[in-house]
């Protein structure tokens, strides 16, 4: 689909957000395109690095609102195709490379926690606010996000919904390099051919070592949607959602 671009250009799968009028917020479909892209790139032995990038003012700004009325209202054992990314991203055993350009937001920082390497522009704003919207941090972050950067500063994003700029996620362990905004694509592309370049079983092998328990991930996955879901329902997050509407309007 034309809001998620897949290319694939000798060893490196290049998935692009691709709806830059929505910032980038994730369509039921745009969720299905990208776990498609990762889960495609597990059966192909010719892909050794998968890039994931958005536009040059938004990486992704998160979940489309009208995914919100949909997940609230329907069957709470219904797969959804947030759930199957999210899944495709603790399941992926390829190294996975981030190009952050402009704002991350909600699934669009918990993403970055699964890439082994992400370049951020200097003007890149990194932001969690699930808490202040009446909800919960998912795609297994409460686990993932204090092992990386310690539970101080997984609270303040992930619970106090405070932002980081690129340097603070530097700081953090989130990011690894911040460049130029011109200079995001040359360098998230440098860093998927060097990776690309490696002994592919060694990088495989090293990298499943250093990721740890997948099924672990899984786990708090679940534990996480659980409650999300549970949470949906509540006046607390239809309060807070109700209030965050009226700002945007």
């Amino acid at each position: 689909m034309d809001h998620v671009q897949v290319t694939d250009e000798g060893p490196i799968r290049t998935v692009r957000m691709n709806r830059p009028d929505k910032k980038n917020a994730l369509t039921f479909a745009m969720y299905d395109a990208l776990a498609a892209a990762i889960e495609d790139a597990q059966e192909n032995p010719a892909i050794r690095c998968i890039l994931l990038a958005g536009s040059p003012t938004d990486f992704c700004a998160g979940n489309d609102i009208g995914n919100f009325a949909q997940t609230s209202s329907s069957d709470e054992e219904k797969p959804r195709p947030s759930r199957r990314f999210m899944h495709a991203l603790a399941r992926n055993e390829k190294p996975l490379v981030a190009a952050v350009q402009g704002n991350a937001v909600g699934i669009g920082t918990t993403m970055l926690l699964h890439c082994d390497h992400v370049v951020a522009s200097s003007e890149a704003r990194i932001a969690a606010p699930f808490v202040r919207l009446g909800i919960l941090p998912e795609a297994g972050s409460t686990l993932i996000a204090p092992r990386l950067m310690g539970h101080a500063r997984a609270f303040s994003l992930l619970v106090m919904g405070r932002p980081m700029n690129a340097e603070d996620a530097k700081s953090a362990g989130l990011v690894n390099m911040v460049v130029a905004p011109d200079a995001v694509d040359a360098e998230a592309t440098k860093a998927a051919r060097e990776i690309a370049a490696l002994p592919p079983h060694g990088v495989l092998a090293a990298r499943k070592l250093l990721r740890g328990s997948r099924d672990d991930v899984l786990k708090r996955m679940h534990e996480e949607n659980s409650l999300f879901q549970a949470r949906l329902r509540t006046e607390e997050a239809r309060g807070a959602f109700e209030a965050f509407l009226s700002r945007k309007h």
